[in-house]
């Protein structure tokens, strides 16, 4: 996929604290990583910015699991929207981009809305089913279930419809970097 990226949204230790399946989901986003360097497929890493005073600092770093490396690149943000308020869609286009892969936390807003905001601006959407995640909730939540949120927004994606666009929805082991576009 030589027109493709790999954006890895707020994988920082901090925010994967209690989060459903995180350790699975950090080796499955680790492997893709490797497999999107090897490649030549940029790595593009999304950094929430939390002003919280409780947090220690060291917890606000991308997980040492999945750490960006030389010639990757990391951008920070202050909103679920990756793009927005941030040089994400001109960093992408200046290296000829046309379709992002997605992988991160929490599904249901930096995922979600990094994933629509990637479709909103011309790009094609892999979104990686196991390569999400999110907080898992108290059993007497109001609020479903971390992997009811999951397969709900796997579903929503792969049945959206965005005209001009392909998006797909694949377990980490299908995607390939090295293939050409469908």
């Amino acid at each position: 996929m030589p027109d493709t990226a790999l954006l890895i949204v707020d994988l920082q230790s901090a925010l994967l604290i209690g989060a459903h399946d995180a350790e699975g989901c950090l080796a499955r986003v680790a492997e893709l990583a490797g497999r999107a360097r090897a490649a030549g497929v940029p790595v593009v890493y999304l950094r929430q910015r939390v002003d919280h005073p409780d947090i220690p600092a060291e917890l606000l770093e991308i997980h040492p699991a999945v750490a960006p490396q030389p010639g990757d690149t990391v951008l920070e943000k202050d909103s679920a929207d990756s793009f927005l308020g941030t040089p994400l869609d001109a960093v992408l286009r200046e290296r000829g981009v046309r379709r992002v892969v997605v992988t991160g936390a929490a599904t249901e807003y930096c995922v979600d809305s990094t994933s629509r905001s990637a479709l909103s601006h011309g790009y094609d959407l892999v979104l990686v089913a196991d390569g999400h995640t999110t907080p898992t909730r108290p059993a007497d939540s109001p609020l479903p279930a971390a992997a009811q949120v999951l397969v709900h927004h796997n579903a929503v994606f792969a049945t959206i419809v965005y005209p001009g666009r392909t998006i797909r929805v694949l377990p980490a082991a299908q995607v390939d970097f090295t293939a050409e576009p469908a």
